[in-house]
């Protein structure tokens, strides 16, 4: 065997986005973000940008991966989160319908002042700040009417809300299918259902642009000097208006993917001439909104306002203050204060003055301001409520000792316990130490409450299903939120369970978590089980981190180590340290390098010969992990030569053949792999992991990508018999120790690290943590009365 030293050379980082034109916000987060598949035209340009380069003019996005460097590779590009950011574009057009709900969302009655909580008062004072809004467009305007101040999806949803208001039309009316027939909302136990059968999953497509709106969009491009390509896309993300409203507001093109603020500015000035500068309204809220969009691509939820107005002052605005001042009255961003305010009892302190004594011990932490997008601070401010409906609202005297005491474990037993009296519950540890909430959902199970278990991939749905011994105990999350899978929704809609276990907690991000804790009925029991070593959610926020530290909640931390000298390793670099293992069964083997092109030939000499000849496990068993998609050893040539290798053939169906490996985004931050089966007038049909799914002919070429070898942040979730990590000399910038903890996490009975940095990987391990994510998730948490919560 090759084991491990504990001064082999290596790099440091994550396979974290690495943006130029993110910002500039001093430990910004990138590398806890995943990434979508790489395009096969995008440039490998040495920078880590994945949008355009600034001194040219705006390309079209065309596909799904980072167009990271050889040198900083990056995990996701505009153009891989094309609906994502299209979403985001028609939220930032949301306007009044978005104002008008964050308001619903705000206390219905402000309190007396001295006794509001800190969380109440924070919603009072956004509840006002909404209303002001809505009042000054009310005067400027008057009334939006659907489909006229508003664009795309936005225009259509107040539509229809004001349909059904006004008796025009049914609620019924706009769904494709009837609402299945109510359950009763805490029935007694069922059967199981029979498993539902496998029908080929179609991926959703957008509507398609009319030929007028593009023709009309591709009038005011040209006007500008921008591609006629970008038509597609701004009217995706801006809707059948986005002709008028980007030639009102040019700098609206911001919002369509892969577009940077200094072709934006370009195309403003190319229609508007000299009425066009650096201090317009429309600039400048056109530029806070791009920038909380690009801190929110790299987990942040909300930016230091500090932050936000350096950026816009390197972006040549003349008032970044008055600039950041009009973008809050006119709910292009949210304000909001964290930190303790000053109180009466602080007495002179409050005002500065401290004893002489202890100046530094009772001086007052700064109040941090921050900004943020209206959709994920409604989401925190949504989770923390539910999150706190499902401590408080829990039956406490529930008596599970008989089930803790049949425990395959002592951990499964005090997680037993443990869920057993609260509503909500943390539960952390390895590969391992998922069989302790497999425990638990089978004793949950055992007592006759309904209970289930839902993992971030396909694979960790079969490997929770292997370990309860029942396939109806696990689903995916995006199939239980869908109704694909499941046991559907009660009568008041909500999910018709007792006990939900969620594995892979890290990989939750905060809108997914939001919409999750508010599927779940009251006095439903919930469980948060993952690791949090493992790099962080694709989306915004920092959910499973931010619960653990507000400690509202149980705890409970698994004692079952993982197994093996992989587990071993794992667990070493969980705690910054690489350490020499031993591998009598060569199940760790390092393979050095010197180069690139080294690191790929030796890669496909692994995983075509080496691997199944000495493990026997066969190649499609065998998944290659790297730190980007761009560069000499990053994704693209590394599917490139494993393809000539393991499936030669010529591309039919848009680059792709029967038998290839495959990685689908479904939606930014879902990567799923597969295997193509065959194409026709639908689309490429895929198999994945048994589920056969249809990809439309035009969603392949952003959506589809080669899945030999992946990066550490498409593989989270999952893992192979055999993992083959490449470590070229190029990646030294992106590592860092939740990367390698992860990618070296991912496999089972093999892994064998393709080496190449020298001394950065140990220096990663050892000295380059996770990068903080900003949210407001944990001090809201922590507001919040929460009764039972570890102390």
């Amino acid at each position: 065997m090759t084991a491990l030293p504990g001064d082999t050379p290596g790099t440091v980082g994550t396979d974290t986005p690495q943006d130029t034109v993110s910002p500039p916000e001093a430990g910004a987060e990138g590398p806890e973000h995943a990434e979508a598949p790489e395009a096969s035209d995008a440039p490998d340009a040495p920078d880590a940008s994945d949008a355009p380069d600034p001194s040219d003019a705006p390309d079209a996005p065309d596909a799904s991966e980072g167009g990271e460097s050889s040198g900083t590779p990056a995990d996701a590009d505009d153009d891989a989160r094309g609906d994502a950011e299209a979403e985001a574009g028609a939220d930032a057009a949301r306007g009044d319908a978005e104002a008008e709900a964050g308001a619903d969302a705000a206390p219905a009655e402000a309190a007396p002042a001295a006794e509001l909580s800190e969380a109440q008062a924070e919603l009072a004072a956004q509840r006002e700040l909404r209303e002001r809004i809505e009042k000054r467009k009310a005067e400027k305007a008057g009334p939006i009417a659907a489909g006229t101040g508003l664009s795309g999806t936005a225009a259509e949803l107040l539509a229809a809300v004001r349909a059904v208001e006004s008796g025009e039309k049914a609620g019924t009316a706009f769904f494709d299918r009837p609402a299945a027939a109510p359950a009763s909302r805490r029935p007694a136990p069922a059967a199981a259902q029979p498993p539902r059968t496998s029908a080929p999953e179609a991926v959703p497509t957008a509507r398609a642009a009319t030929p007028e709106a593009l023709d009309a969009v591709r009038a005011v491009l040209t006007e500008g000097r921008a591609p006629e390509a970008l038509a597609r896309p701004a009217v995706g993300t801006l809707g059948e208006q986005a002709a008028e409203l980007l030639r009102t507001d040019p700098w609206r093109l911001l919002a369509v993917p892969g577009v940077r603020p200094e072709q934006a500015d370009g195309f403003a000035r190319a229609l508007l001439g000299a009425d066009c500068g650096p201090d317009d309204g429309r600039r400048t809220a056109a530029l806070i909104g791009w920038l909380l969009e690009r801190a929110a691509l790299q987990g942040h939820t909300a930016m230091d306002a500090d932050a936000v107005r350096t950026a816009l002052a390197e972006r040549a605005v003349g008032d970044p203050e008055a600039a950041v001042r009009d973008a809050v009255e006119e709910g292009v961003a949210l304000v909001f204060q964290e930190g303790d305010e000053p109180s009466a009892d602080d007495g002179g302190a409050a005002d500065g003055e401290t004893d002489e004594a202890g100046d530094a011990d009772v001086a007052r932490e700064p109040v941090q301001v921050l900004l943020g997008l209206d959709r994920y601070a409604l989401a925190e401010e949504s989770l923390a409520d539910g999150l706190a409906r499902l401590v408080n609202a829990c039956e406490k005297a529930a008596d599970w000792a008989e089930a803790a005491a049949s425990a395959p474990s002592p951990s499964a037993a005090e997680l037993i316990r443990t869920a057993a009296a609260a509503g909500l519950v943390a539960h952390s540890g390895g590969e391992a130490a998922r069989a302790e909430p497999a425990a638990l959902i089978a004793a949950a199970r055992g007592l006759g409450l309904r209970a289930l278990g839902a993992t971030h991939s396909e694979d960790g749905r079969r490997r929770l299903a292997a370990a309860t011994g029942d396939p109806d105990t696990a689903v995916t999350l995006s199939g239980l939120l869908s109704g694909a899978q499941g046991p559907g929704r009660d009568e008041d809609g909500a999910l018709a369970l007792d006990l939900l276990v969620v594995l892979d907690a890290p990989q939750l991000d905060v809108e997914g978590a939001a919409v999750l804790v508010e599927a779940l009925a009251d006095g439903a029991r919930l469980v948060l089980s993952g690791d949090p070593g493992v790099l962080g959610s694709a989306g915004a926020g920092r959910v499973f981190g931010d619960v653990l530290a507000a400690r509202t909640c149980p705890q409970v931390v698994s004692r079952t180590p993982d197994p093996g000298p992989i587990g071993e390793l794992v667990s070493g670099i969980g705690i910054g340290e690489l350490n020499q293992v031993d591998a009598p069964g060569k199940e760790v083997v390092i393979v050095p390098v010197r180069d690139a092109g080294e690191a790929v030939h030796r890669t496909v000499q692994l995983v075509a010969d080496s691997v199944p000849r000495a493990f026997s496990i066969p190649a499609e068993e065998t998944q290659v992990i790297t730190v980007g998609h761009g560069g000499a050893a990053g994704t693209r040539a590394l599917n490139e030569a494993l393809k000539q290798r393991l499936n030669p053939g010529p591309g039919r169906f848009g680059g792709f053949d029967p038998g290839d490996r495959v990685v689908h985004v479904p939606a930014p931050g879902r990567a799923v792999p597969g295997v193509v089966r065959s194409a026709d007038a639908e689309g490429l049909h895929l198999d994945c992991g048994g589920v056969p799914v249809v990809v439309p002919q035009e969603r392949v070429e952003s959506s589809v990508r080669h899945g030999w070898a992946l990066s550490a942040h498409q593989a989270a979730g999952m893992r192979w018999p055999a993992a083959v990590v490449v470590l070229p000399g190029d990646a030294a910038q992106g590592l860092s120790r939740p990367w390698v903890y992860t990618a070296f996490g991912r496999g089972e009975r093999h892994l064998s690290v393709v080496h190449g940095v020298d001394q950065a990987l140990p220096h990663a391990v050892a000295q380059v943590p996770a990068q903080e994510r900003t949210t407001r998730l944990r001090p809201l948490l922590e507001a919040l009365p929460t009764p039972g919560a570890a102390l």
